[in-house]
């Protein structure tokens, strides 16, 4: 009997998305693996329990997480869920632990293998496994369908006998993978579309879209880029003047798209409620980065508001998993790709070398421990440590012990205590 991959139905309310296809579990199979997939898992992806049963899976239930070698998920798992998991389990997902440190440590403590596949890293041989990509390929198309449908009018330019319907102007704000498909969609569907960015190199990629870039382009604009392709965090001085040239340029767009995210980070305010007011009535902004406090300022997560002056701002969240028949196909590949990496197809099992670079860039948490090094500190500065109770024997209250000692000559029960009992300072990460 082989090794067992567990696929489970995702508990999140709003993720439609499922971590594995027909296609993903046939290749398991085909390793030797038993793929288990709990009734259900793919329904909201349009994807039946027959065909996962007809790739070869058995269809079971969420217990049968507690006989799984790997985990292969969407969303990281709760508290709950990986209490279930079998020690020392492989689990896949995306694992947001960026201010999660509790569920971080949760996954360490259940003894499992987490790796988080968002910090896959941006290299020629993991562009198959970038879930980052695949995902925000399919949000950056999804805003501008959202976007159209609050728009509620025409997107294209019309000449008719009645009259010229105007083309749409679309503004896309943050050029990555979504913004880049935000502008695609946009300029496919006929709208006149700009976009900004803080990375010089995306300038290029704009106008060979069609669309014309708008920037403050000065010394600090072409620096600001990381070595891995993402947008560093602008200087106050920077983002005011990038302000006050697009605020101009926002009051006269019909759609506003804002896909401005920098790890590890809360998103960053681009539009604020003044830019807002003096967009005309029937004008849509979609804040793609609503679910970390969003790039529009009144954006509101999982809801479509209408300010006053009748301007729709959109908070969807999970925009990916709007379109989860397409995003599952392509994540479920994600994780097949580097599930690939960590099996060895002569004995049929999996066998992680921890020296390789894209386990070392993902790996969350192993042995009881978590290890990835941005986690890793924080996670020892959580831990709870046993309280300092200042008893004799305690080396925090030796030195109060022969202070008051010293003062007095009165017998051991005479001391006051306060002086005994006095708690030491805590030495948690927490203080100063």
């Amino acid at each position: 009997m082989g090794q067992t991959v567990f696929i489970p139905k995702e508990i999140d309310p709003v993720e439609g998305r499922v971590g594995g296809s027909p296609d993903t579990v046939k290749r398991l199979v085909g390793f030797g693996f038993d793929v288990i997939v709990e009734a259900g898992a793919g329904t909201l992806s349009r994807i039946t329990d027959a065909d996962y049963a007809a790739a070869g899976a058995k269809i079971g239930k969420a217990g049968d997480a507690a006989k799984a070698d790997v985990v292969l998920k969407v969303r990281r798992p709760g508290e709950a869920e990986v209490k279930g998991y079998k020690q020392g389990a492989a689990v896949l997902a995306t694992m947001d632990p960026y201010g999660n440190d509790a569920a971080v440590a949760a996954m360490a403590k259940a003894g499992v293998t987490a790796f988080a596949m968002e910090f896959m890293p941006r290299i020629t041989r993991a562009q198959v496994m970038d879930v980052l990509s695949s995902q925000a390929n399919l949000a950056g198309y999804q805003a501008v369908i959202d976007g159209a449908s609050e728009y509620d009018r025409a997107l294209p330019m019309m000449m008719t006998a009645a009259g010229t319907v105007p083309a749409a102007k679309v503004f896309v704000m943050g050029v990555g993978v979504a913004g880049l498909q935000a502008i695609a969609t946009a300029r496919r569907m006929g709208a006149i579309v700009t976009a900004t960015d803080v990375r010089p190199a995306v300038k290029e990629q704009v106008a060979s879209l069609g669309a014309k870039f708008i920037a403050v382009e000065d010394e600090e604009f072409k620096q600001a880029e990381t070595a891995g392709g993402y947008a560093k965090e602008m200087s106050k001085e920077y983002q005011a003047k990038q302000a006050a040239l697009t605020a101009e340029h926002i009051a006269k767009q019909d759609i506003v798209i804002t896909t401005a995210l920098i790890p590890g980070r809360p998103a960053p305010k681009l539009v604020s409620a003044k830019m807002v007011a003096s967009m005309k009535p029937g004008s849509v902004l979609v804040d793609l980065a609503v679910e970390r406090g969003g790039n529009v300022e009144g954006a509101v997560p999982g809801k479509v508001v209408s300010t006053d002056n009748g301007v729709k701002i959109v908070g969807h969240l999970n925009v990916p998993g709007r379109v989860a028949a397409s995003a599952s196909l392509l994540y479920a590949k994600n994780l097949f790709a580097f599930l690939e990496t960590l099996i060895d197809k002569g004995a049929k099992q999996i066998a992680i070398n921890r020296d390789d670079e894209l386990v070392k860039a993902t790996m969350l948490t192993d042995g009881g421990k978590v290890v990835h090094p941005n986690f890793a500190n924080a996670a020892a500065a959580a831990t709870p440590k046993p309280a300092v109770v200042a008893t004799d024997g305690d080396a925090a209250a030796k030195p109060a012990a022969k202070k008051a000692a010293a003062k007095s000559d009165k017998p051991a029960a005479a001391k006051k205590p306060a002086a005994a009992k006095k708690p030491a300072k805590s030495i948690s990460g927490g203080d100063a």
